[in-house]
Parts: structure tokens; sequence; C-alpha cells
């Protein structure tokens, strides 16, 4: 199962309280004070790191709580702190605060962090408190209390290029022979539920990260088919490559086929509509594909390719082209 977005609940460790203690030994008439302060609670901090490739872990352990701080004790013995509990999560995830809805922070790059609820600060013995007009100080301090929130953590896949278009126009295929990603494949609709991210190795040189997004269908935008739980994927894109099956199993139109998908798009928002974007016709070995592209090609005024991931043709001019587009932005 692939979680794009969950809500937990974070409570930080309390601090330690301080004591209040006296020194007594034989033959040491005046002690005096020893109380030791109290240990900081531990804090609960989230982490982006590579490797993690979704919230599936959260989904199953929404409560985490941060141990306490120890207490305090005499012969000037200090509590011992609390570790950090800290929570990975993959490059991409937005924290929200889960009540007002506001976001912390966007964790887009590998190692950023958030200190997402504080521990208390350890209290203070009595020790802190002597003075020379208060020699015997019965003074002294709880630990602090510390912070906890809901949070909603959602992830936005980052890659480089991602695959959109109606559902069996060849996104999974393109994807598993250009990279080592290996996702669902089917001669039927709505196989890929959830994205897939691969490496695409031009040369020694050069390479990219594609993603293949769901099947996205009319009405996506407004919470119709697997479209809505994924679009969001599609923000973190910076080149999209529309695939556009020549002969669709339900018999629909290829040109209308890529419109309704544009519409989706653009009434999303978020500036998808705006991406740079290669237009290409999927599986160029059926009969009828080149003419589908002569069409599309009339119909949009643009450059149409044809390829097929079957035979591999033009699949290296794909790549080329989307590498192209990547750093003309740089």
């Amino acid at each position: 199962m692939f979680v794009d977005r969950v809500t937990i609940e974070v409570e930080a460790g309390k601090g330690g309280d301080g004591c209040m203690s006296f020194r007594r030994e034989k033959y040491v008439p005046r002690g005096g004070p020893d109380g030791g302060d109290g240990g900081d609670g531990g804090s609960i901090i989230i982490v982006a790191e590579p490797g993690v490739d979704s919230l599936n872990a959260l989904a199953h352990h929404k409560h985490w709580r941060a141990k306490r701080g120890e207490h305090g004790r005499g012969s000037n013995c200090h509590g011992r702190g609390a570790e950090d509990l800290i929570i990975r999560v993959p490059p991409g995830t937005i924290v929200m605060d889960a009540e007002h809805g506001h976001v912390l922070k966007d964790l887009s790059a590998a190692g950023d962090r958030l200190i997402a609820a504080r521990g208390g600060k350890g209290g203070k013995g009595n020790t802190r408190f002597k003075s020379a007009t208060n020699q015997a100080p019965r003074e002294f301090t709880l630990g602090g209390e510390a912070e906890s929130r809901h949070l909603t953590l959602e992830l936005k896949l980052i890659a480089d290029v991602g695959l959109v278009g109606k559902p069996n126009a060849g996104k999974s295929t393109l994807l598993s022979r250009v990279s080592r990603a290996r996702p669902e494949i089917a001669d039927y609709p709505f196989t890929t539920k959830m994205p897939h991210l691969g490496i695409v190795q031009l040369d020694l040189d050069r390479s990219l990260v594609m993603a293949d997004i769901p099947g996205l269908i009319e009405g996506a935008h407004a919470g119709a088919g697997l479209g809505h739980e994924f679009l969001r994927h599609v923000e973190r894109t910076r080149v999209l490559v529309h695939l556009v099956e020549p002969a669709p199993t339900d018999g629909t139109d290829p040109i209308e086929n890529y419109r309704a998908i544009r519409s989706e798009l653009e009434h999303y928002g978020h500036g998808l509509a705006d991406r740079p974007e290669i237009i290409a016709v999927s599986k160029a070995e059926l009969p009828g594909a080149e003419e589908v592209q002569h069409k599309l090609a009339t119909a949009t005024g643009r450059e149409v390719l044809l390829f097929s991931s079957v035979t591999g043709q033009n699949l290296d001019r794909l790549l080329q082209q989307a590498y192209a587009l990547l750093h003309a932005q740089e």
C-alpha cells in the first residue's frame, strides 16, 4: 500500500524536576544545599531522509511520544536528558498543522528537518538558589511542560519528468523500459494505482528521475477516479511527458483524450498547465499510430513524437528531448 497523506499526534517529553536536597555527612556540620537539576525532555524531530519512499510507517504509528528528562537528585546529581525522537520521512514531504491547516515546513530536500515538538526544560535544583543571604534555600522548580500537536504529513514526489496521460497510455511500460523501476503492467486500464519513480541513465554523466503518475480521467481535479489522489505528485515535476494512446481500448478519440487531460491540468492549477510539455504518441507499432501523430500535431500546432516502448523506436530521442527541456530551465 502506498501512503502519501497521514495525520499523526506528536508529544515531546517533559523536563525532569529539580531536586531539593541538603548535604548531610559526618564531620561536615555545614553541608549546605546539593539538589541537582532535572534533565531536558526529548524533542520530536522530523527529518527528510533519502531511501524512504512513502509514509507507510507512519500510517500504523499515529502517536509519537518522546521520553521525559530524569529528575535531579542529591549530591548535585543532575538528571539525564532524554534523547530526541526522530521521525524519518521521504524528501518532498510537507508538514502541516492539522488543527489550523498552515504549512510548518516543506521538507523538499534530503537532510531538511523540523522540530515538530520541543521537549520541556529541566527544572532547577535548590543549589541554584544558594546565595550569601540564602544559604539554605528550599526553592526548586519543576520540569517544563512539553509541546504537543497534531500534524498532517503530505508527500509530493520529487521528479524531473512526470508521465501523464489517460489510463493504459503506456506510462508504466515506458518507465520499466528506460529505468529499473518495475511498476505493474497489464492490458487493462488503471493497472497502476500508485506513483512509481525510476532513475533514467542517459549516459555516464547524465541522468534524470522519471515518475509514472497513475492514469487521469475527466473530473480528476474534482475528485473523480484516481487522479484526485495523485495530481499533487505532478506539482513537483519540472517537465511533463504527455502520452497519447493511438488506439484506446474504450474506443475514444485520441485527440479528445489529450484535450481532456490538458483540461484537468488547467483546472487543478498550481501552474501545471504551464510546465514544459512533450507530446508523444505511444505504441508506434500499432496500425494507425502515425496517422494519429499527424492529426495531433495539426490539432495542437506543436511537434508530436511517435515512439514505441516495445520496439525501442525513438525512445532515445524522447529522453534526449526531456533532458534538454530540463536544462533549458536552469
